[in-house]
């Protein structure tokens, strides 16, 4: 029965399952069973097939146990190679579905209209985990890249940029784990900032992620997994070397929008390559730092149409739980590592949490446990109060940070939350995140104090900075969630149509002259006798206006223009305007130009 039904359960992904096992060895398929763990499963597909274990899902890991029971039923009762996949899929289904969480970013079947691969054809999908941007995508972009600028220049950012290729040093003395395992490991090619950077940053969770390669040249380098390092880098070529000083006015106050490369898994609002709005201080030590960057986070939800019933701030500071874990005993250079498994709380529980901290840090029980339940407290009063910590300076500095955001009409926005410590081991005080209240998606942004980072990039002296990453993946997937995402339609100026042959070039200089007036204008390709066509083709581009090129209007030096879209009486939509004086077209069409036609058409009627 389970053989008969299975052939239309198989979801998209376990068809690779098959193939997979087939090129396991016998004995490799024989030792596995439904109840081992995946640690024995990847080992065996990696030996066989040549899969990294960071490409293999659990639900790949689902279809290859599914697979070997499959086979080891077949032995056993004799029963076919088809029957037997059919097992596996139904196997795989199960399994899958009590292992793996379902991926939201990747739709279950393939897409309307995608056509099946051939053998030897070549795929027109972009690499896993990236986009293609068509017009319509890239007017949403850009829509979403203006807002990003007018809020960082309302709060007298600067914008700056830097290379996507970085030294993998770089990033490799930043931060955590988890971002150089995502890192593209490349052969060779011809792009991206040094790897060394990115070392430096943060420790193996960035190395990890990052898409690296050695170059031409033997240099290691990788595509930028995220830009602070940069910045980091930029900031310290306006040092004075001998004196440790910048050579700047402090504060800077930068901004980017680059995009950034990790190889992690995909997800819904997160892929393997996404762009990142960053606004980072340097030179401010105080709290009003940090004020200022939270406040420019609101200013940017509101201005897209999201409140603080949708989406909060969660903020803590390591400052604070620096003294907690001083006072458990932590050892200052285990005070990274510790923050980095406390950041895992959410994703893999307490229990786990709690190991780590015994295993890897090296802590009792007892003070791991207490450890993580301060970590579950929701004010800040409850927090000082579980850690034992009182009213220390780093409590006090907390409290000031949110009279600041009373003050700044921004607290309803704001909650502390002991739990968040972010995952780079390299912020030293206050850190945020923004996450939606639903529930439904990941975190939106987040960012921090990173007070001691360019001291690892060799600065004589330590400079405070403090900043936060937006990415647009998540953002755009918050704004369909809250139906607030605009539409983009196209829209164009102007359509230029020719009445004949002869007036196509008479229609390619009135083009001309209206684009020298700073129009944007579409020449119709085809001559439009039939003016209904060249309607149709304005509406279709979004046109504003049509401009008719026709033998009669132009023997007498006219160009007639049509407005398509304003709410006018229709007799005043057309007008005649002089070849001449295009540069000036809009007045024409002016609300007192309109007017003054209105009226005069008024008293014409009562003469």
């Amino acid at each position: 029965a389970v053989a008969g039904t299975a052939s239309d359960m198989v979801p998209r992904g376990f068809a690779l399952a098959p193939q997979v096992f087939r090129r396991l060895s016998l004995s490799q398929a024989n030792a596995l069973s439904p109840g081992q763990h995946s640690s024995r499963l990847v080992p065996a597909a990696e030996s066989s097939v040549g899969v990294s274990a960071a490409c293999l899902s659990s639900a790949a890991v689902a279809a290859v146990v599914a697979s070997a029971v499959a086979r080891q039923s077949s032995k056993r009762l004799g029963i076919g190679s088809v029957q037997r996949q059919r097992i596996a899929g139904v196997l795989a289904c199960r399994s899958a579905a009590s292992q793996a969480p379902v991926d939201e970013g990747e739709p279950q079947k393939k897409k309307e209209g995608e056509k099946k691969k051939k053998e030897g054809e070549i795929s027109l999908d972009p690499p896993s985990g990236t986009r293609d941007f068509f017009p319509e995508e890239m007017r949403q972009q850009r829509w979403l890249f203006d807002k990003f600028r007018e809020v960082a220049t309302s709060y007298n950012f600067q914008e700056y940029d830097a290379p996507v290729l970085e030294k993998v040093e770089l990033y490799e003395r930043k931060a955590g784990e988890e971002i150089t395992e995502q890192m593209y490991n490349l052969n060779d090619a011809p792009v991206l900032e040094k790897v060394e950077l990115y070392e430096r940053k943060a420790g193996e969770e960035i190395t990890e992620q990052m898409y690296n390669f050695t170059d031409k040249e033997g240099a290691k380098v990788t595509l930028r997994p995220e830009m602070t390092p940069s910045l980091a880098r930029m900031v310290l070529q306006l040092m004075r070397s001998e004196t440790g000083d910048i050579a700047a006015t402090l504060p800077l106050k930068w901004y980017s929008i680059p995009q950034c490369w990790r190889f992690e898994t995909t997800q819904r609002g997160r892929k393997r390559e996404h762009y990142q709005w960053n606004m980072d201080m340097v030179g401010v030590q105080g709290i009003v730092a940090e004020a200022e960057l939270l406040s420019a986070v609101v200013a940017f939800f509101e201005s897209v149409g999201i409140t603080s019933k949708e989406v909060g701030l969660k903020v803590n500071s390591r400052k604070v739980l620096g003294a907690v874990l001083e006072k458990a005993g932590v050892p200052g250079e285990k005070f990274a590592e510790t923050c980095v498994i406390i950041d895992k709380l959410d994703k893999i529980g307490a229990e786990a949490v709690e190991k780590e901290l015994t295993q890897k840090v090296g802590l009792a029980a007892e003070v791991g446990r207490r450890i993580v339940q301060a970590t579950t407290a929701k004010t800040l009063d409850e927090f000082a109060e579980l850690a034992g910590v009182g009213e220390s300076d780093e409590v006090q500095e907390m409290r000031k940070l949110f009279e600041l955001a009373e003050d700044y009409g921004i607290a309803d926005w704001l909650q502390f939350d002991a739990s968040v410590v972010r995952g780079l081991a390299y912020y030293t005080g206050v850190v945020f995140e923004g996450f939606d209240k639903a529930g439904v998606l990941r975190a939106i942004c987040g960012g921090g104090r990173y007070d001691r980072l360019l001291s690892l990039y060799g600065s004589k002296k330590e400079v405070p900075c403090v900043g936060f990453g937006f990415g647009d993946c998540v953002i755009i997937e918050l704004l369909k969630e809250k139906k607030v995402l605009p539409e983009f339609p196209a829209t164009v100026d102007y359509v230029v149509a020719a009445y004949n042959e002869e007036m196509l070039g008479k229609a390619m200089r009135v083009a001309r002259l209206l684009r020298q007036a700073g129009k944007s204008v579409d020449v119709l390709p085809e001559v439009a006798k039939k003016v209904k066509k060249a309607f149709k083709y304005a509406d279709r581009v979004g046109a504003e206006r049509i401009a008719f090129v026709a033998p009669d209007e132009w023997d007498i030096g006219l160009v007639r223009i049509k407005d398509l879209r304003s709410d006018i009486a229709e007799d005043l939509k057309q007008q005649d305007v002089p070849i001449g004086d295009l540069a000036n077209i809009d007045r024409y069409f002016s609300k007192g130009q309109v007017a003054k036609a209105e009226a005069a058409a008024g008293e014409a009627a009562t003469s």
